[in-house]
């Protein structure tokens, strides 16, 4: 089984953990989202890696600032010590604005996968589809996640995003890929972090050990 197949059954089997969730406690449902969590980083890190496999140095001069990613403006802790200070529903509140900060992008990013300009955009498109998937698991997931917590509040901050085409030439598409991907690779790492956080306390450890 290759590195991509295993990497599929494994979320496949997490997916599919959480359809059947009614009596199950807090800690494993933060258990299975963060596991998650980190399948959907590890995923966004190997597509990117794919992409650097035939990257044309220009492509480095034309990248966008990270500041420009468009959930950059979401106010939220830059490390995991600021993290641990943050109230567990507005932890939670951030990692499911992020989730759903992404699904325009992603939804872009498949749709536009097929086409681009790479000798590796069948296993891109492939991979891309796997994280659009994925990602609506997790934000089935977090859903339970918050009615089990009995939040009061559903403080979900709107990120707009209005780009619906990564450009006209294949050169700019595929930078705009490749930015697009960095960010969500930026964001999904914070979420995995968010959820370890949130897992760390349900499971009462204290701080340095999380």
């Amino acid at each position: 089984m290759t590195q991509g197949s295993r990497l599929y059954f494994a979320v496949a089997v997490l997916m599919c953990a959480f359809v059947t969730i009614n009596g199950v406690v807090l800690n494993d449902l933060l258990e299975r989202a963060s596991q998650l969590s980190d399948k959907l980083h590890s995923l966004s890190t190997s597509l990117t890696n794919d992409l650097d496999s035939h990257f044309p140095p220009v492509g480095r001069v034309m990248m966008p600032r990270p500041s420009m990613c468009h959930t950059s403006s979401l106010q939220i802790p830059n490390d995991k010590d600021q993290a641990l200070k943050v109230p567990e529903d507005e932890l939670l509140s951030l990692a499911r604005s992020l989730l759903l900060a992404w699904s325009d992008p992603l939804a872009l990013l498949s749709s536009e996968a097929s086409s681009l300009a790479h000798p590796e955009h069948n296993t891109i498109n492939s991979k891309t589809k796997e994280l659009q998937d994925n990602i609506n698991s997790l934000e089935a997931g977090l859903e339970h996640v918050f009615n089990k917590m009995g939040s009061t509040s559903d403080n979900l901050s709107s990120l707009p995003f209005y780009i619906n085409s990564l450009g006209q030439d294949k050169t700019s598409q595929l930078v705009n890929f490749h930015f697009l991907l960095s960010c969500f690779r930026r964001d999904s790492h914070k979420i995995d972090s968010f959820l370890k956080v949130l897992r760390c306390r349900a499971a009462k450890k204290r701080p340095e050990m999380c």
